[in-house]
């Protein structure tokens, strides 16, 4: 990789990176919200360092060492005949040693420049500018368990406030139904907020969210089943309301974390979808 391509590279990195973090807020699609700083960060050192190496493209080339011997060898070439017959024995001695060390060079390997391959580090880097990856939806949902939720005491669960339906989180609706045993979410209508992921045997569907703890690398998926409506688009953002579709045991983890849905509705993408995040409010 040449010295311009290099600089090229650092800003193209750059760019992308404070693209991605100020300029839209791509990065959450890869990493939490968290890491935004260090990103912009980051964005900001590859610009200098890439606006460094172009200015340093400016400046002419330092002679190499090979130049600084040819001044010599010239010099030795317009010498008196007299002075080589008495030089002949320190010039056989200095021409073995040049040739051996031309010989130790042609031997050696250049290790002062990254191998050409690595201009394909480009493409990555200007991905995050023209065409940043999808985020991670239901084509990886449906190949994955359900996120395991965390086992809950029985006084750790509030009582539900009496609004109707009930905003709740997909994780806080698995925990109720299967380890609440004051059964407390019967008979309520709930509303949730997540994105369908169709069933893997192509009968029924999951409304899901996807959570990851650090990056996109480490994504979790909590999922409710949904009974009673015909199945959207796989990635399809809605809001659903409904009541625990009976099955198993209320209370005790033989329970399906299943929903009968009333209602359904598309809505957009939220800005953080990594997160089981409450419904937004109703109009």
């Amino acid at each position: 990789m040449k010295r311009p391509l290099q600089a090229l590279l650092l800003l193209v990195s750059g760019l992308g990176l404070l693209h991605a973090t100020v300029f839209t807020d791509l990065y959450l699609r890869y990493v939490k919200e968290g890491m935004r700083p260090l990103l912009i960060a980051s964005g900001a050192v590859l610009l200098l360092l890439g606006a460094a190496e172009a200015w340093s493209l400016r400046k002419p080339a330092a002679p190499t060492p090979n130049d600084a011997q040819a001044a010599p060898d010239q010099t030795a070439q317009h010498q008196a005949p007299e002075d080589t017959d008495h030089s002949h024995h320190d010039h056989d001695h200095d021409r073995d040693r040049d040739h051996g060390q031309d010989h130790s060079h042609s031997h050696g390997h250049d290790h002062s420049t990254p191998p050409r391959i690595a201009w394909l580090l480009l493409l990555p880097a200007l991905s995050l500018l023209f065409y940043a990856p999808p985020a991670i939806g239901a084509y990886s949902a449906s190949r994955e368990a359900p996120k395991a939720v965390a086992v809950k005491d029985q006084d750790e669960f509030d009582p539900l406030p009496a609004t109707s339906p009930l905003p709740m989180t997909l994780t806080d609706f698995t925990s109720r139904v299967q380890q609440d045993r004051a059964k407390a979410i019967e008979g309520r209508v709930v509303r949730m907020t997540g994105f369908a992921t169709p069933d893997g045997s192509g009968d029924g569907w999951y409304l899901t969210r996807s959570i990851f703890s650090c990056c996109a690398a480490d994504t979790q998926f909590v999922k409710v089943r949904a009974h009673g409506t015909a199945a959207p688009s796989a990635d399809t953002w809605v809001t659903v309301t409904g009541t625990w579709h009976a099955g198993g045991t209320l209370g005790t983890n033989s329970a399906d974390v299943a929903l009968d849905v009333r209602t359904i509705e598309k809505v957009a993408r939220p800005t953080n979808g990594y997160t089981d995040a409450l419904p937004p409010l109703a109009d």
